[in-house]
């Protein structure tokens, strides 16, 4: 019978769901929903001074807004501290690890000792053979890491990585105030959550030697470790605020849609031939260790925008029109809570979402559609509500007054009868109606604009228009 894959995303809460946090937990995500095994989310907030309980509950709503959707979690490691006391004193016991009474400062001068004399800079093992605790001190406990030989990785990414364990150090598992280390409460985790591949950035990857050494001391199998490449921004360093949001969340203010940037992340570094575009369910069912690159992606918020783009496009209207009401809410369009007509509201969606790139986009184009108190754009009230155009709006207006059909289909014949009365060619009429109805000279087509209106508004904005020329 073969193994469950159990993987996990494990997150230190000490600020927001970031893009390469994010890439993490999705591919993780990916690699179980692919093999149908279990999807572990741990928060490894053992570093009390900046983990706070704002930061999990964004992580967590980082999570789901991209819906992963995790099987078992959120699991914190504060809440294990005696179980991680208990593998200490077990390897205490077994003479895996001892204690270290060195000094913060003595160590810290052996260490510029050692870099002005050009050597390792790594504790010296000076504690490794005592037999007596020194008085006065309060000890750390350091893992009794073996000095010869080389510990190989075979990693599902990066292939056959091989290190020298005389160049690794004897690390602290247990601090002197009696808080566990991250390289110990991984592992200590990781077996028992029975973890079966170890999916994370490839920052972690010289963290993997020591942590082989503590399973093995502790007599477990080791996880298979796949280790992601780094996301860069497009001056190749390392991904940062300077580059632009990196908050997941800030890409939902933005006016992001989550399947758009999911889209978006797993492409960073990942492909399935020239697709570009994916379904969720395409996402789970292409996806493999083999198609992962191991070159560093780069950040390209103009892709990023494009995909997004497509999204919007591809949306239906009505899935649209409910993500657009809280940047609707927040841009003043709307009150907040306020009920609109979703129905209506999702026709008039479904005439800007070819041009929107993102909800924010979406929200100031439907401005028009919702408030009346829509105001003229100085120079295309200049340009277009002139007395030129006066009897062609006036025409217009009055013809609609008795038009029972106000669709598209009613209102064409109505536009082409009135531009040939004058003998203008369609735009003199067009420009004009649709500045006296938008108060700009930017819309979808003017008669797809006038239905989603409606008779009554149409004619009130006519009105308006008219009584500004005279």
């Amino acid at each position: 019978m073969t193994e469950q894959v159990r993987v996990r995303f494990a997150p230190s809460p000490t600020g927001h769901l970031h893009i390469g946090g994010a890439r993490t937990a999705l591919f993780n995500w990916l690699y179980a929903r692919n093999k149908g095994g279990r999807f572990v989310l741990r928060i490894e907030d053992t570093d009390r001074t900046r983990s706070t309980d704002d930061y999990i509950e964004a992580i967590i709503q980082g999570m789901q807004w991209l819906s992963l959707d995790w099987d078992e979690g959120p699991f914190r490691q504060t809440d294990r501290f005696d179980v991680y006391r208990s593998y200490v004193e077990r390897l205490l016991q077994e003479g895996k690890a001892y204690h270290c009474y060195c000094s913060v400062e003595e160590l810290e001068q052996r260490r510029q000792l050692a870099l002005a004399q050009g050597k390792p800079q790594k504790y010296d093992g000076r504690c490794r053979d005592l037999k007596e605790p020194v008085p006065g001190r309060v000890p750390v406990v350091r893992f009794r890491t073996p000095q010869h030989g080389e510990t190989v990785v075979d990693d599902l990414i990066r292939g056959r990585v091989i290190f020298e364990n005389s160049q690794l150090d004897d690390l602290i598992i247990l601090r002197s105030d009696n808080t566990p280390t991250y390289n110990f409460t991984v592992v200590v985790d990781d077996v028992d959550m029975k973890i079966t591949h170890v999916i994370r950035g490839d920052d972690h990857l010289n963290n993997t030697p020591k942590q082989i050494h503590i399973y093995k001391a502790l007599g477990y199998e080791t996880p298979r470790f796949a280790h992601l490449p780094m996301i860069l921004g497009a001056d190749k360093a390392r991904l940062s605020k300077r580059h632009g949001a990196t908050s997941v969340m800030s890409y939902y203010e933005m006016g992001y849609l989550p399947d758009a940037l999911v889209n978006y992340l797993v492409r960073l570094g990942w492909s399935h031939g020239d697709q570009e575009i994916f379904s969720r369910e395409e996402l789970i069912r292409y996806f493999s260790f083999e198609n992962v690159g191991n070159a560093a992606a780069v950040f390209n918020p103009e892709k990023l925008l494009w995909v997004n783009q497509q999204y919007i496009m591809a949306a239906s209207p009505e899935r649209l029109a409910e993500r657009v009401i809280p940047f609707l809410e927040k841009e003043k369009i709307i009150e907040e809570g306020k009920e609109l007509d979703m129905v209506w509201l999702g026709r008039a969606v479904k005439t800007l979402q070819e041009r929107a790139k993102t909800l924010v986009e979406l929200a100031a184009s439907l401005r028009y559609y919702i408030s009346d108190d829509i105001g003229f754009q100085e120079k295309a009230k200049e340009k277009f509500l002139t007395e030129k155009s006066l009897p062609l709006l006036r025409d217009l207006r009055n013809s609609l007054v008795s038009l029972t059909d106000f669709s598209h289909a009613g209102l064409e014949p109505v536009f082409k009868a009135v531009v040939e009365a004058h003998g203008v060619k369609l735009g003199a009429l067009a420009q004009p109606v649709r500045v006296a109805v938008t108060g700009g000279t930017e819309s979808p087509g003017i008669y797809e604009v006038l239905e989603v209106l409606g008779k009554e508004r149409t004619l009130k904005r006519l009105d308006t228009a008219i009584s500004s020329i005279t």
